[in-house]
């Protein structure tokens, strides 16, 4: 199933003011990560949710998320969002995405109006990763390879398979849709974002489990237009990992080098 197919939510149902609700959800088996939904694509769903009831001069500022149980592809869910506040500024909203009865994913989206100030402090972080030419990581290996990497061209600059037994801990390289959408918003970038594996997996000498327990990103603007076609870079560093648990910075820029968002990563690992 497209990226775009997955991001156009249903009508929803407007329980009151502040909430609104879109049943029968379904995210299918292709964009599946082990015995869950690939984490990107629901927290793009998410975002969609939440962007709803939003007014469109307000974009997005931050987006914190949490993976609390598995959500299970193939089978309908409801995501359900609630306004906490609408200041004169920023608008806070909360939605989660429920199945069987449980919050299995839940999100916290900052929306704020553009304001006028006297204090800039311009954003000097770059690269110097060339552009690529073509994808360039990992084969798609039946019961190894996470089915949703099909959708995602990943090139590594910097950084090793999962499961090698690398010492480093870092990614370096570049990401974009394999079959580009028609339009690329938000919703978008935070599914793509998230396609790259975990900084530590590349560190394990042999399979096992990993996922992430929280997830923030924000987003700055203005920036440049951009397209469903183009290379987004990304940088990942693992500042700290102990007793199961790792925590990873990255920066993404756009294919003219500005700095788009920023990410960081709480990963639970089971070696």
């Amino acid at each position: 199933m497209k990226i775009d197919e997955l991001l156009a939510l249903p009508e929803p149902e407007h329980i009151n003011e502040h909430q609104w609700q879109f049943d029968n959800v379904t995210i299918t088996g292709d964009w599946s990560q082990g015995r869950t939904a690939f984490g990107g694509i629901s927290a793009g769903i998410l975002y969609q949710a939440a962007r709803h009831g939003i007014r469109e001069d307000r974009v997005l500022r931050s987006f914190n998320t949490n993976f609390i149980g598995p959500l299970e592809v193939d089978m309908p869910f409801s995501v359900r969002a609630q306004l906490l506040r609408e200041g004169s500024n920023v608008s806070q909203v909360m939605v989660q995405a429920i199945q069987k009865g449980k919050v299995c994913v839940m999100s916290q989206a900052c929306f704020g109006l553009a304001r006028r100030s006297k204090i800039q402090v311009e954003n000097r972080d770059t690269h110097s990763m060339p552009l690529p030419v073509k994808a360039k990581f990992i084969p798609q290996i039946p019961k190894v390879t996470p089915k949703f990497l099909r959708h995602f061209d990943l090139a590594i600059d910097d950084g090793g398979i999962p499961f090698t037994g690398r010492s480093k801990s870092h990614y370096h390289g570049f990401m974009r849709f394999k079959d580009a959408p028609q339009a690329i918003g938000d919703g978008h970038i935070i599914t793509m974002i998230d396609a790259w594996p975990p900084t530590l997996l590349q560190m394990m000498r042999f399979p096992a489990p990993a996922s992430t327990v929280s997830w923030n990103l924000e987003f700055i603007h203005p920036h440049r237009p951009v397209t469903g076609a183009d290379w987004f870079a990304y940088q990942a560093h693992t500042r700290q990992a102990a007793d199961g648990y790792g925590h990873t910075e990255a920066t993404i820029w756009d294919k003219d080098g500005e700095v788009i968002a920023l990410s960081r990563q709480t990963v639970a690992i089971f070696d």
